[in-house]
C-alpha cells in the first residue's frame, strides 16, 4: 500500500470506455478463431484441399476422355475453378458452424457472449475467420493444381476471382453461423450439411454447363445462389461464363447482406443462446 495518489483515472459512470469499434477484442477474437482450425492444419486445410484435387482426378478421369470440351474450354479447365470456390465454400461452412455450436455443446458459450463486443464486432470476426479458412483452403487446391498436368488454372480477371470467392465464402460462413446459433447437436449441422450445402454445391454447374438444362431445371439452376458464385469465380480463370456476371455479382450482396441482418438479429435476441 502507498500514501501516493493513483495517475489512473476512471471512467464516469454511464459513459462507455469503447466509444467506437473495440477493435482489439474483435482481433483477439479473430485470432482465437483462427488458431482453433489453425492447430489442426492437416485436418481443416490439407486434407479438403487432397480431396477436392481427388475429385478434378476422378471426373477428369471418368468425363473428361476423348478431348471432352465445354464452354470452348477441356473439361479439366471447365472443372477446376468450380472445384477450388466450392472446396472454400464448404470449408467456410464448416468452420463457422462450429463456434457457437461447441460452446452450447461445453457450456462455454459464455466466453463468446460475455466479451466487450458487439453484435456487429463479433459476428465480423467469426465470418472473418471462416472466409480466412476459406481463402487458405482455396489457395492450396489451386497450388497443388497448378502442379497437376492438363490443367490451367492462372486466373484471368483477378476482380472476378476475389469477388465471387470472397461473397462465396462469406454467404457460406453467414449460413454456417446461422446454423450453429439454431443446432443443439451435431447432429443438427450435420443435416445442413448433407441435405442442403451438399446438393446446393452439386447442383450449382460445377461439373457441367447449366445452359444444357433445359425447361424447368434450367430455371431452378438460376434460383441457386451457389450457381452464380461458380460461374462468376470460373470467369475470373477461363474468360467464360453460364451467368450474367453483374445479376450474380448484385444477387450475392443482396443474399450476404440478407443473411448477416438475419444472424445479427439472432444474435442480438439471444436465440437459442441465451437462458
Amino acid at each position: 500500500m502507498t500514501d501516493q495518489p493513483s495517475n489512473r483515472v476512471l471512467p464516469t459512470p454511464g459513459v462507455p470506455v469503447i466509444p467506437m469499434v473495440n477493435w482489439g477484442g474483435m482481433r483477439a477474437l479473430y485470432v482465437k478463431e483462427v488458431r482453433r482450425f489453425f492447430k489442426v492444419q492437416l485436418q481443416t486445410i490439407w486434407a479438403p484441399a487432397i480431396t477436392t484435387l481427388l475429385f478434378l482426378v476422378i471426373f477428369t478421369v471418368a468425363l473428361g476422355g476423348g478431348g471432352r470440351v465445354v464452354m470452348g474450354e477441356p473439361f479439366a479447365n471447365f472443372i477446376a475453378p468450380g472445384l477450388i470456390v466450392m472446396g472454400m465454400m464448404q470449408n467456410a461452412f464448416a468452420n463457422a458452424s462450429f463456434s457457437f455450436l461447441s460452446g452450447k455443446i461445453q457450456g462455454t458459450i459464455i466466453d463468446y457472449l460475455m466479451p466487450p463486443l458487439s453484435t456487429a464486432e463479433l459476428l465480423v470476426a467469426l465470418v472473418g475467420a471462416s472466409v480466412t479458412r476459406a481463402v487458405l483452403v482455396g489457395c492450396a487446391v489451386w497450388l497443388a493444381m497448378c502442379f497437376w498436368p492438363g490443367v490451367s488454372v492462372l486466373p484471368q480477371h483477378f476482380w472476378a476471382v476475389a469477388w465471387f470467392g470472397l461473397m462465396g465464402s462469406a454467404m457460406l460462413a453467414l449460413l454456417g453461423v446461422l446454423t450453429s446459433i439454431w443446432a443443439d447437436k451435431f447432429d443438427h449441422a450435420a443435416a445442413v450439411t448433407n441435405f442442403v450445402v451438399q446438393p446446393l454445391s452439386l447442383l450449382s454447374g460445377t461439373f457441367y454447363s447449366v445452359d444444357r438444362l433445359h425447361g424447368v431445371f434450367h430455371t431452378i439452376s438460376h434460383a441457386n445462389p451457389f450457381f452464380y458464385v461458380i460461374s462468376g469465380f470460373r470467369y475470373g480463370f477461363l474468360g467464360v461464363s453460364d451467368s450474367p456476371l453483374l445479376v450474380g455479382s448484385i444477387l450475392l450482396l443482396v443474399v450476404n447482406v440478407a443473411l448477416a441482418a438475419v444472424c445479427y438479429a439472432a444474435i442480438e435476441r439471444g436465440w437459442k443462446l441465451k437462458a
